[in-house]
């Protein structure tokens, strides 16, 4: 009995992962609503805090679930009234990407990207203070990173990687040259400055934060307080589901 009842649930395990193995047919291209919204895949290059492209971006693309795809729509759209437009970081993400974080965490021998991307946490602690963790939101298809840029989208610098890196904390002029509004730090920026309504940050640069959130949160995403550009849709279609198929 004890022999069948493993098997049987070897067997239920093997389903689920080969279920979450597929991507469903509701993860779609997001430009495939929003054909003009800008994209910065930062995992799919090495400019990221690994320092290099990571497991399962094939593609610079923003996959999310339709849901997703469609209230972000929404906010393109309020912001065009303004002469802005939106800017995608990191849409889904898949786990095995996600286990490769991980994985660059516990080597601490690593810290290539430290002086742009967490310059002020020493590496051990990464994992205590939630910075790297063995799951993510982004792996489930309804969760999002992204900014505010103004219109017509001036073209980002390339990054290069012989260059000096900059902290993420620096001011504006001084960090590299992303190309959106002001928001107070880089992208992926591993600081209390980053957190959204951090007091330490200035009345304009908060007001550009509070901007993205108000629509965000118009349109139906939730803000993550430590981060200012992370969203993630509060009826997410999949809230139990860690999904890990290529981006291509």
């Amino acid at each position: 009995m004890n022999e069948r009842f493993l098997f049987l649930a070897a067997a239920l395990h093997f389903t689920v992962a080969c279920a979450h193995a597929q991507r469903p047919d509701d993860i779609i291209d997001v430009r495939s609503l929003v054909p003009d919204i800008a994209l910065d895949v930062r995992y799919a290059t090495r400019h990221n805090f690994v320092g290099r492209p990571i497991p399962g971006y094939e593609a610079p693309v923003c996959l999310l679930t339709r849901s997703a795809a469609t209230a972000l729509a929404g906010v393109q759209h309020a912001l065009r009234d303004f002469g802005l437009g939106l800017k995608v970081y990191d849409c889904f993400r898949p786990q095995s990407a996600v286990d490769d974080f991980v994985a660059w965490g516990r080597d601490l021998d690593d810290q290539a990207m430290k002086a742009e991307f967490y310059p002020s946490v020493d590496k051990q602690n990464l994992f205590r203070d939630g910075y790297i963790a063995a799951k993510s939101s982004h792996s489930r298809g309804s969760a999002v990173d992204l900014t505010i840029v103004g219109l017509p989208i001036e073209p980002a610098p390339a990054f290069d990687p012989e260059a000096k890196l900059r902290s993420c904390e620096n001011q504006r002029a001084d960090r590299f040259a992303d190309t959106s509004i002001d928001m107070g730090t880089g992208y992926d920026c591993f600081s209390a400055l980053s957190h959204t309504m951090n007091s330490s940050v200035d009345a304009q640069r908060r007001a550009n934060r509070l901007l993205l959130k108000h629509l965000m949160q118009t349109n139906g995403f939730v803000n993550l307080a430590e981060e200012w550009w992370h969203f993630t849709l509060a009826a997410e279609p999949y809230p139990d589901s860690y999904f890990d198929f290529p981006i291509e």
